[in-house]
């Protein structure tokens, strides 16, 4: 295979088992995979549009690819993702992170869940997919993936992340779900820290630490061991005024919860457009020490998975709409999204939006080439 570096990332899938029996192995899975990663960059949302797309272009992609019959149909991609073990490619695109040596020390990676709308299948009886994503924000990578049959199911399936995945010297942030003992000594057990928002699913360490704020605010937060932070943001529909504090965790939480230092407080104050005034407090927990601007930033760059990942996915890649839902599909080609997405996000050679990227790397295959030798060269 003449890769010329554009390419060069299939060696990771080299060992990806082939779920096919012999008699039915025309096309080479290194080749599909190549294909399905290269048509989702360039605007293909379905399998059908991947064979469009690739078709369009054949004698491009023989430069590079094996291709012995030519371009697979979107049934073969189908048929063939949909039996392909997901935890083999959850474990190739781990390697191939690895190789990239993105340097994670002090930086947010953010764990949340996502549910695909579009593939349930109600004849079947069967939820929509719900994936758990793991997101580098200082990068704008999705680092991991794994999918769970309902939200309810994400606890053991992170816990599961945690091991495969390389988090050395991150900051780890989740949602008050994933508040749990056995979660935090796996993060720092992976070398990295955490800050986990604490709710009322852990309703005894919440009115801990509500109880311990509620002592410090009647003097007015004045006690040494207490740091307080306070930042305000306007845009055109609303102002919001952020006010963090910070002190050490108590000896007792200390016993119960792994590489515990901080516990937390958040307020919220948003003023609307119409002068609506909405209120919120939240409570965390960290292993980070008790520097409350560093906590904030984490906080706050938590929730831009939403907008940089989740948002972009259903918006850019219709995500939501689409209705591949056979076997492990689903989750197949949500694994080419975040990888096309992460590739874009970080491409710098097409000044554009994700949107115009997409389009113009599918018009223009020397854009094509620029974008997927400076991702495997950054």
């Amino acid at each position: 295979m003449q890769t010329n570096g554009y390419f060069e990332f299939l060696t990771y899938f080299e060992d990806l088992s082939d779920p096919r029996e012999e008699r039915g192995n025309n096309h080479l899975l290194i080749d599909m995979v190549g294909l399905a990663l290269c048509g989702t960059i360039c605007g293909a949302n379905t399998w059908a549009d991947v064979e469009r797309f690739c078709r369009a272009h054949q004698g491009w992609f023989e430069q590079f690819l094996e291709l012995p019959f030519g371009i697979p149909s979107h049934d073969t991609f189908s048929r063939v993702f949909r039996i392909l073990d997901t935890e083999q490619l959850q474990h190739c695109l781990s390697a191939w992170v690895e190789h990239l040596q993105f340097c994670l020390d002090g930086q947010t990676v953010a764990i949340d869940g996502k549910t695909l709308r579009g593939s349930h299948d109600s004849a079947a009886a069967m939820k929509p997919l719900h994936v758990v994503n793991v997101w580098a924000n200082h990068v704008n990578f999705c680092l991991g993936q794994i999918s769970v049959s309902e939200k309810s199911n994400e606890i053991p399936a992170v816990q599961e992340l945690l091991e495969i995945l390389n988090l050395k010297g991150a900051v780890v942030t989740a949602a008050a779900m994933h508040c749990q003992k056995k979660t935090a000594k796996k993060i720092i057990d992976n070398k990295a820290d955490y800050v986990l928002q604490v709710k009322s699913n852990q309703p005894t360490l919440m009115k801990t630490i509500a109880e311990m704020f509620a002592e410090h605010e009647v003097s007015g937060f004045t006690a040494k061991k207490v740091r307080c932070c306070t930042t305000i943001e306007r845009n055109r529909t609303r102002e919001e005024t952020r006010t963090g504090m910070v002190c050490p965790a108590p000896a007792a939480l200390r016993k119960k919860w792994a590489g515990l230092k901080t516990i937390g407080r958040m307020d919220r104050t948003r003023v609307l457009s119409d002068g609506m005034i909405q209120t919120e407090t939240s409570y965390f927990i960290s292993s980070l020490p008790p520097l409350v601007r560093r906590h904030m930033r984490h906080l706050r760059e938590h929730w831009s998975i939403e907008n940089t990942l989740h948002h972009t996915l259903d918006v850019t890649f219709a995500e939501d709409d689409s209705r591949i839902r056979k076997g492990n599909g689903a989750e197949i080609i949500s694994v080419f999204r975040r990888l096309a997405l992460s590739i874009l996000k970080a491409d710098t050679t097409v000044k554009d939006n994700v949107r115009g990227k997409r389009l113009i790397a599918g018009w223009n295959l020397d854009k094509l080439k620029g974008i997927l030798l400076a991702f495997q060269a950054a």
